[in-house]
């Protein structure tokens, strides 16, 4: 009797402890509700990259539930929105050394802000202001159709120019970005 007692605790104790600690996000990105993609382009024979996670609407609102106006939005889901570029780049008027950054925005129900901050490998709500490399006013567009799912594109206009394209519900919202 005393055997089943102690396995009833010790059995009692493992799923207490398994319940207590904190839920991390599953390491294989493509069991998350947010698929992972990676968008990129090539100037002049140098690599851009955008690694973010692309959440849905699922009956949400952009501005209100997702990407509140006037907060700062990760720009994506789950860890922050990473661009690694192999060249220095002109975004909207800011100077980028090659390198990585974390991309945020600042939505608002007019001019959306591209904000470039130096700080890498966090979480994505876990932003600094003070590491901000600058932010940059983006042109926003109505889509002819709603997006269901965030996607991050570009447009290439020239062979060291192209347009950063956030799509998502009815709104566009891009920034060139320019060999420097």
């Amino acid at each position: 009797m005393q055997q089943k007692w102690l396995a009833v605790g010790v059995s009692l104790f493992m799923l207490i402890a398994v319940l207590a600690v904190p839920q991390q996000p599953p390491q294989d990105k493509s069991k998350r509700p947010s698929p992972h993609e990676t968008a990129s382009v090539t100037l002049k024979g140098k690599k851009i990259t955008i690694d973010y996670g692309r959440p849905f609407l699922k009956g949400r609102k952009v501005g209100q539930e997702l990407a509140p106006y006037g907060k700062v939005w990760r720009t994506g889901a789950d860890e922050a929105t990473m661009l690694t570029t192999e060249i220095d780049l002109n975004i909207g008027g800011i100077k980028v050394p090659a390198g990585k950054y974390t991309l945020y925005t600042l939505p608002s129900e007019g001019t959306w802000k591209l904000i470039i901050n130096k700080q890498t490998g966090q979480w994505g709500t876990k932003y600094d202001e003070s590491q901000d490399l600058g932010r940059v006013d983006m042109k926003k567009t109505d889509l002819p159709q709603s997006v269901e799912q965030f996607t991050i594109s570009f447009d290439k206009k020239g062979e060291s120019t192209v347009d950063l394209n956030l799509d998502w519900e009815n709104t566009r919202v891009s920034v060139a970005l320019k060999v420097d």
